[in-house]
């Protein structure tokens, strides 16, 4: 009998998590897109797993970064058990948004709790590229992204660069040292994805960058 009523009172106390954490995980989403820090923090203080996919499968960190949600997204990154590296299915990090969206500060912050700056495929220095976001990308070189990191199908920063970044972008990356003359998988070097996207200064500054380096100078 005292086995039965403690059964009883464990699937009472177990309806009731269950319920409560039903009613949290509709507070929690809908706190991050209000950028709502406080019941965000309140939350997880109550137990709430940071790491809880949402409604579209990713984790509430990465909904922060991208929606942007700046306050929600600084309290998860500091939380202790928010896994900083939790991946979504296109293998993308909380990191790699932080950079294609160019939110330095969110980045220091990740950096600070040991984010992946050299994950393996597409890489943070990738995403930087993409967005042209040259903070970002000198925040993630001072902070050891290799320059020359190969997605799987063998792109460069400097290649992401020069089709969808700005010039500056692409100068930026030659003076860090980029190497003008790797190719993807298609046999492609940065200045064909530059003549490719029709960006005639970045094409030119990679061909000069070219010709200096066959003629022994950089920089």
């Amino acid at each position: 009998m005292i086995n039965y009523f403690r059964y009883i009172i464990y699937l009472v106390v177990a309806i009731g998590v269950s319920c409560a954490n039903a009613g949290s995980y509709e507070d929690f989403f809908a706190a991050i897109k209000r950028d709502d820090a406080w019941v965000v923090q309140g939350l997880l203080s109550k137990g709430f797993d940071a790491d809880t996919p949402g409604p579209d499968g990713q984790s509430g960190l990465m909904l922060a970064i991208r929606e942007p949600a700046p306050k929600a997204a600084a309290v998860l990154i500091d939380w202790p058990h928010t896994r900083i590296d939790l991946r979504n299915k296109a293998d993308e990090s909380p990191l790699m948004i932080a950079a294609l969206k160019g939110h330095v500060d969110l980045a220091r912050r990740l950096i600070k709790r040991d984010a992946d700056v050299n994950k393996p495929g597409w890489t943070p220095l990738h995403y930087a590229a993409t967005g042209g976001h040259i903070e970002m990308m000198d925040l993630l070189l001072e902070h050891h992204a290799f320059i020359d990191a190969q997605s799987p199908n063998k792109t460069t920063p400097l290649m992401m660069a020069a089709m969808y970044g700005s010039a500056q972008t692409v100068k930026f990356l030659l003076q860090a040292g980029a190497d003008v003359n790797m190719k993807n998988q298609l046999g492609m070097t940065a200045v064909d994805f530059a003549v490719r996207a029709d960006r005639k200064e970045a094409a030119e500054m990679i061909a000069q960058q070219s010709r200096r380096e066959r003629s022994g100078g950089r920089w």
